[in-house]
């Protein structure tokens, strides 16, 4: 009698455990770059004027254009290698929630041509090495302008 209680002592220790184990391996998948923009947890999709591509929240990819074919890669292509995405405006698609952003590219291409500067930006994380507050963070505005849709504001 006394093993069986040991036993069955064991076991929801065990279980204990197990459960504290399977709560405690919380992996932000999915979760936004430290360059996003603050305030649009909603969102799946960005899309980069300046380098005419999409960035996949969920997967954590860039989708751009390659030859006519579309992309998915962990990387800009090589060309923008240098652009800093910290300072580099974000259309957040908060009205998009499909699986191919690129459908609307030529919407988006005209609605949003490279240089395109809508309202001020914050990003979730500083800038490595550089912190949040760089001249081109001061001159865009002051953070009170409305969110961006996928080109249907």
């Amino acid at each position: 009698m006394k093993t069986l209680k040991l036993a069955i002592l064991g076991i929801i220790f065990f279980l204990t455990g197990v459960a504290q184990a399977q709560v405690s391996l919380d992996i932000h998948i999915g979760s936004a770059p430290q360059w996003g923009p603050q305030g649009y947890d909603e969102a799946r999709y960005y899309y980069i004027p300046d380098v005419e591509a999409y960035y996949d929240i969920q997967s954590s990819m860039f989708i751009y254009n390659v030859n006519g074919s579309w992309v998915n890669r962990s990387q800009l292509p090589r060309r923008y290698r240098n652009y800093d995405l910290y300072s580099g405006y974000k259309v957040v698609m908060t009205d998009y929630h499909g699986k191919t952003p690129y459908t609307y590219f030529p919407e988006h291409r005209k609605k949003y041509a490279k240089g395109y500067r809508g309202n001020s930006q914050n990003t979730i994380g500083n800038k490595p090495g550089k912190g949040n507050h760089n001249k081109e963070n001061h001159k865009q505005g002051n953070n009170k302008g409305k969110k961006h849709g996928n080109g249907n504001n």
